[in-house]
């Protein structure tokens, strides 16, 4: 089977799988809500809208971890050695990349609008500006966290260790997205946050590369 078909029928595994466990996707749902609950209610709408900005990329980054950490900690012993002998390592990687970027996608867009109804509905002054940020955002989370997590899942103190080795590149890429986003609060024109856009973007790609060369070494092991 080609590289390309093997990736979609990783994928589209995955999409089956989390259809038949609702309970997973729902837990998420549940728990991202529910800060998003409790931030609001303790503050009273009483900050300015750039600070709920960066309450949210916060919320995003947590939710985010308890997602994607489940992609190979969460698998048994027995899975991983069918999918070792059903595909090869990239085109795993590759679809484990692409479901959680498509995952996270969702959960941030259901988050935001949740923020929007608690914080105010005139807290962003160009929405689709402010989405696309948040979207590609969630994307260059999914595709660190991913590697991160192929990674851990293979030593001890596997919560522990995503942890450490994600800290030192997500705490950037979510700091870039508070600024860009904070522009879009503003309104500023688009050519203000291309830059960081165009960042985010690079660092997808740069991270899928990345996953796709040194991860068949990790899955051999």
């Amino acid at each position: 089977m080609s590289f390309a078909k093997e990736t979609v029928a990783l994928i589209r595994k995955e999409l089956l799988l989390e259809w038949k466990q609702k309970y997973a996707l729902g837990g998420l749902m549940l728990y991202s809500l529910s800060m998003v609950f409790v931030v609001s209610i303790g503050l009273q709408r009483s900050l300015p809208p750039q600070a709920w900005n960066v309450i949210f990329w916060l919320v995003l980054l947590f939710v985010s971890v308890n997602a994607v950490a489940k992609s190979f900690m969460g698998e048994r012993n027995g899975q991983l050695l069918y999918l070792y002998n059903l595909a090869s390592a990239r085109a795993i990687i590759v679809s484990k990349i692409i479901y959680n970027c498509l995952l996270l996608g969702f959960i941030a867009f259901v988050t935001m609008i949740m923020f929007m109804f608690f914080a105010g509905k005139g807290l962003i002054e160009d929405f689709p500006q402010y989405l696309t940020i948040v979207v590609v955002g969630s994307m260059a989370f999914a595709a660190n966290l991913t590697l991160v997590s192929a990674i851990a899942s293979k030593a001890q103190n596997q919560a522990t260790l995503l942890a450490v080795l994600s800290f030192p590149i997500v705490v950037p890429q979510m700091l870039v997205g508070i600024s860009a986003s904070g522009k879009a609060i503003q309104g500023l024109p688009w050519n203000d946050s291309m830059g960081e856009l165009l960042f985010s973007l690079s660092f997808v790609f740069i991270i899928a590369a990345v996953s796709v060369i040194l991860f068949p070494f990790v899955w051999r092991e």
